[in-house]
């Protein structure tokens, strides 16, 4: 049976590099291409957050070098530079194995502005974790140079935060749409999307922050109508009592059960628990859509219900 889905890509199938990038998007677009291999309609929204960090730290060592030559540049901007280097490899990635398979389908990334509200209460206390994993000494020094807000990150280390607003609704949504309608694999909404909020008239200005993705995904499903909202991370279930030794891993979660979950402290912030309250808010908004939360390798047998975890509505 074909579907219209909706996949958030964890940072883990991207890499932390370009390097890295290039080699991981190949076995990425393998498991995103079994899905169209099976007929279902694919749309990808991906993670950012080593490479928005890595390319504002460029940046900001470049002002550091030469004041004169160079201006600081705006997170929404580096957001930006992101979705267009990712969306490069990933939808090269993606049309190479389509045709290796014999697959008649385009592949297109859209620069995806998202609207936020800038009066969210995510401006003043930043949550969202970029850039790469440093030593709590590392985290201090930058807390001091660069005024960075800083946290641990569910015990793999130190990582800065910046704001998290919700994400109000996509911008180009009209031609995601009309690309996904005339059978054509998209990415968009990459790193969460390129944060915006309306000005005077019709300007869209840019916000200093980025996007979780999994809200951001959750989002663009709603709108496109989507029958599956998947959302591919670091382990196959999502699990309470993780990482202790009556750990129990969760085939299916109910509205009910989830919020219970979420209300006892069971899933890290910035961790886990963004995408269950994503895959809940997409499942719970129409009768029928489900969310499936599982590894990037086993996407496809989630989608037939072997694996996973399954949120329904």
């Amino acid at each position: 049976m074909s579907n219209r889905i909706v996949i958030a890509l964890g940072g883990n199938a991207l890499g932390s590099n370009l390097p890295e990038q290039m080699k991981a998007v190949k076995v990425t677009a393998k498991a995103i291409v079994d899905l169209i291999e099976d007929g279902h309609e694919v749309v990808i929204c991906h993670g950012n957050g080593p490479q928005v960090g890595m390319i504002q730290n460029a940046m900001t060592e470049l002002v550091r070098s030469d004041p004169d030559r160079y201006i600081p540049c705006p997170l929404s901007v580096c957001v930006a530079m992101s979705q267009g280097y990712i969306g490069y490899d990933l939808q090269n990635a993606l049309r190479e194995e389509m045709l290796d398979r014999g697959i008649d389908k385009g592949a297109a990334t859209v620069l995806t502005q998202v609207e936020v509200d800038p009066a969210d209460p995510a401006f003043q206390h930043p949550t969202k974790p970029i850039g790469a994993f440093m030593t709590e000494a590392e985290a201090c020094r930058l807390e001091k140079e660069r005024d960075y807000h800083v946290v641990e990150d569910a015990g793999r280390g130190w990582r800065r935060v910046v704001a998290s607003p919700e994400p109000v609704g996509i911008v180009e949504i009209d031609t995601i749409r009309s690309l996904v309608n005339t059978d054509h694999v998209v990415v968009a909404c990459g790193g969460g999307g390129i944060p915006v909020f309306k000005t005077e008239g019709n300007h869209l200005k840019g916000a200093a922050a980025v996007i979780d993705k999994d809200f951001a995904a959750a989002v663009l499903a709603r709108q496109l109508d989507a029958d599956f909202l998947i959302i591919l991370t670091a382990v196959e279930k999502v699990s309470i009592r993780f990482g202790k030794p009556d750990q129990q891993d969760l085939d299916r979660l109910t509205p009910e059960t989830a919020r219970k979950y979420i209300a006892d402290g069971e899933f890290a912030p910035g961790s886990m628990l963004p995408k269950v309250e994503a895959a809940l808010s997409f499942a719970t908004s129409a009768p029928g859509r489900k969310a499936l939360i599982t590894l990037l390798e086993k996407a496809r047998d989630g989608i037939r219900g072997r694996t996973g975890t399954m949120v329904c509505g």
